[in-house]
């Protein structure tokens, strides 16, 4: 399968599978988020008078990479349009300490009701992206790519997936449905990694395909039958190596399993095309923001 797609910042390629997805539309998770926080009205900002105007200001108070700026623009747009957002950063920049994100105006009450969800969001994509964007150094001047996985937080995998983008990593799969990973139990369930990838040709021919190994002996297999990609699972590194050497770009390698800050280096040094990391959608802290009010 030929590669297709936006060109990465840290590799001149890379497969359909992996192809940029555009930023997702906020407004059904927004709706969502508010009816939860809401429901049948905000009790607490009808203490406040309807003709009270006031305006906000939100500051990062730590070190990130923005990301969120629809989300939270869109809370306030169901809420009232009149409320006006000034925004001083876009999503992907990078911010420090008590740096200004934004100024609102508008209703008081609407901005308080708005408050938690507007920086809910903000907050938790802007720790993906900053997640993203640590890992996406790590690896700087090597081949390898990061990509997110599938453990999102439900109902977020495609707000999740836009944020890994501006932190600088890029996309496995969407889900289920757009490509065919071939893991350790498809292949028992199937009989062997030959017939599986077989029936997933014949069910589904021109679809991005990928198969997991775990030792050179599935490698060797999977290396007869073509598949987009191989998933080294769990290598170690001197085994990693050594499949590399051994495939000698036949086939794009992803290597997965023990992936964090402290092994990433050494695992693209290897010379692998992928590294796929749970934890850039899995493990957060949200970013520290605060809103601060002033009446009009």
């Amino acid at each position: 399968m030929s590669p297709t797609g936006v060109v990465s910042p840290q590799h001149s390629e890379k497969p359909t599978m992996l192809d940029s997805l555009p930023p997702p539309d906020p407004t059904p998770t927004v709706a969502l988020a508010l009816a939860e926080d809401i429901g049948g009205g905000d009790l607490t900002a009808g203490l406040i008078g309807a003709a009270t105007r006031a305006e906000a200001t939100v500051i990062c108070r730590e070190p990130a990479v923005i990301c969120g700026t629809a989300w939270f623009d869109e809370v306030f747009r169901q809420l009232d349009r009149t409320i006006h957002i000034d925004w001083q950063v876009q999503d992907g920049q990078r911010v420090v300490v008590d740096q200004l994100l934004c100024v609102l105006q508008g209703p008081a009450r609407t901005l308080l009701s708005g408050e938690r969800t507007a920086l809910n969001f903000l907050q938790t994509l802007s720790a993906t992206a900053t997640k993203a964007r640590h890992y996406a150094d790590a690896v700087l001047g090597t081949r390898s790519v990061i990509l997110d996985t599938r453990k999102t937080i439900p109902g977020l995998r495609l707000a999740q997936k836009y944020a890994v983008r501006c932190g600088g990593c890029q996309n496995h799969r969407k889900g289920l449905y757009d490509a065919i990973l071939i893991k350790e139990n498809h292949i028992l369930a199937a009989g062997s990694i030959t017939q599986a990838v077989t029936q997933a040709r014949s069910l589904h021919p021109g679809i991005a395909l990928e198969v997991e190994v775990e030792n050179m002996d599935e490698l060797n297999e999977a290396l007869l039958v073509h598949p987009d990609i191989i998933m080294l699972d769990n290598f170690d590194l001197e085994t990693m190596r050594r499949a590399v050497i051994h495939v000698d770009g036949r086939v794009k390698l992803e290597a997965s399993g023990n992936v964090n800050l402290n092994t990433i280096r050494s695992i693209a040094e290897t010379g692998v095309d992928y590294i796929s990391v749970g934890s850039l959608t899995k493990d957060l802290k949200a970013i520290d923001l605060s809103m601060r009010f002033r009446p009009l």
